[in-house]
Order: structure tokens, then sequence, then C-alpha cells
């Protein structure tokens, strides 16, 4: 039997960008050419919890890493965002708006009216990522969350914690978003991931019957694919890493684990499961055999392929219905 692909079947092909297609400004090894390709017989559209950029933007630069991308085919957490906030307060409302272009060019398409001022009487506080957001802009937001405007919407594009960057590992919008929550004592409604709304836009965007939705992160890709009832890719190119997918918990689980995007075109390995006479339980990826006896998690053997080894280990973890705290996990699972 010819083993299956992680894209057979699918319609749709989703992707997060930051982590998966690109890393700074330059392109992830194997990203372009395997979405290419998977383009050539579905659709493909991108998704990103990013606020500080337009779709236009977006489209520009994968464009220049050499992807075949229009500005339809980028949906945005401040699109996802504006849409939220049209249901809650009237067309035309005056806007406090914190974040960068990308949020304020979705406002005005809408017919908003923005400030960046407590004082103008905003009708709603939204707030999305951009580098150069301060001190100022948090406080505004704070003071039109107080006080008269304890009921004002508020609306965040989404609350990532960090985000990677060509250097490394950045604070995200949700540091920003914590910030004015502890000024003020309340949360906002959220657009993006983890959430559904970015993910509703896309399908009813471009169709599809059985979307895959390609991430970096479990708290935020996988966690929101899961809640919007999509299969999910996480690879290993962004900020989660084995120790992390060892310690996803169920709702944050993907349905596929690669190392990088070549995998979607490869054969994907079964798991295999045997029940020892000791009562342990023994997986099998490939040529790699994980061990689990108790709460002891153990290499019997690693195989050719690290990928293969956290699958099993991943599966053997997930399978027992133990919390990770409760295990002895051996390291070289996770090196």
């Amino acid at each position: 039997m010819t083993e299956r692909t992680p894209l057979d079947g699918v319609d749709l092909l989703l992707a997060d960008l930051d982590g998966v297609v690109y890393r700074g400004a330059e392109a992830i090894p194997h990203a372009v050419e395997s979405i290419n390709r998977a383009g050539e017989s579905r659709a493909v559209a991108y998704i990103t919890n990013n606020a500080s950029r337009t779709p236009e933007s977006v489209a520009k630069q994968l464009t220049g890493l050499g992807l075949e991308v229009s500005r339809d085919a980028v949906v945005t957490s401040p699109q996802a965002a504006v849409r939220l906030l049209s249901g809650l307060i009237p067309a035309g409302s005056r806007v406090l708006a914190v974040g960068g272009e990308g949020l304020h060019s979705e406002l005005k398409l809408a017919g908003f009216e923005v400030t960046d001022s407590a004082d103008d009487s905003p009708a709603a506080v939204i707030q999305g990522f951009a580098q150069d957001i301060g001190w100022v802009q948090l406080a505004e937001a704070a003071y039109a969350l107080q006080g008269d405007g304890a009921e004002l919407p508020w609306v965040a594009t989404n609350t990532d914690w960090t985000i990677p960057t060509a250097r490394g590992i950045a604070p995200g919008n949700g540091t920003l978003v914590s910030a004015v929550h502890l000024a003020v004592g309340r949360l906002p409604v959220v657009a993006g991931k983890p959430e559904t709304p970015i993910f509703e836009e896309a399908i009813a965007r471009f169709g599809g019957t059985k979307p895959l939705f390609l991430g970096d992160r479990l708290d935020t890709d996988i966690l929101g694919a899961n809640r919007a009832g999509i299969d999910s890719v996480l690879v290993l190119t962004g900020v989660d890493q084995a120790k992390q997918v060892l310690a996803a918990d169920p709702n944050s689980r993907p349905t596929y684990l690669l190392e990088n995007l070549a995998g979607l075109h490869e054969p994907y390995p079964p798991i295999r499961e045997t029940a020892e006479r000791d009562g342990s339980r023994v997986v099998t990826v490939g040529s790699a055999v994980v061990r689990m006896r108790g709460n002891v998690v153990s290499l019997v053997a690693a195989g050719d392929s690290r990928i293969n080894l956290l699958r099993a280990a991943s599966a053997a973890i997930w399978g027992s219905g133990l919390a990770i705290y409760g295990l002895e996990v051996d390291p070289e699972l996770y090196a």
C-alpha cells in the first residue's frame, strides 16, 4: 500500500507566514518550492496574525520570494478584527486604533473614522501590532477603556505572545494587549488565531471542503485550526520545537508533524503501537521506536529520522492520557 502524504485529498492549503514561509526577510528552506508545487492542484491562501502590514505588502513580499500570490490570497487579522468591529458599533463610527498601517488601512476601507486620542470620544478601541507602538499609544487605549468607556467595545487583532524574527524571538501583540489589560482590568474580543473568525473568512473566501493549515505555533496556529475543525501541520521551522510538541495539551496537537515543508509531498509514515506483556506500550514510526511504561517514556531505537522519533514519542505521550509534568521523558526524545 502506498503511504499517503499530508496533502492527499486537500483542496485548500492555508499557510501561516512568520516561521512557516519566511523568517525575517528570508524564505525558509523548502517553503517556496513546496507551496508552489502544492498550488499546482489546489487553492493556496495565507493567514497571518501580523497586524502591522497590508495584504498588498504581504503579497508583494511573498511574490518577491518566488511565490505566486495576489492580494486576495492574503487573509490578515486586521481584516478579521474590522469585520468583528462592524458588528459591534454603527458604520462610520470613530475608532481609537492602536496599530500599524495594516490595521489603519482596513479601518478606512470599512468606512470608520480613525483617531489616536481617547479625548476624541471613540466608539470603540481596536488594537494590533506595530514595531513602533510605545507607552503613549497604549496609555491612550487604557484611558479610553476606563471610566465612561468601561463598556466600550475593545477588539484585538491577535494575542500572540511572541513573534519570530531574523534575530530571534521577540515580544508579540499579546504582550501589548496584556499591558492594556493590566491597566483596565478587562479583556478584549480577539479576531485572529487561535480564534476562529480568521479561519472562517479564509474558507468562505476560497471555498474548499478539506482544508489543511500550516503553522509553527501550538498555542495559536494549531489550537486555532483545531477549534475551526481543520487538519493541521506543525512545521518545526519557527517557534515551537520538540519539547513543546511533547508537552502539547489535547486541544493543541497537530494532525501532522513536519521538519520542513518538503514533507508535504513525502509519504507520511503510519504510527504502529503494540502492547507488551509487562504492560508497556511500544510505538514505532519508521525505524524509530519509543517505549512507555507507567510514567516513564524511553528511547528504544532512534532510527534514521529525528522527525520520526518525535512522531513516535508524541504518539506515545499523547496516547497515554497522562499530563506531561507527571512523566519521566528521556531527554534524547526532545534533544
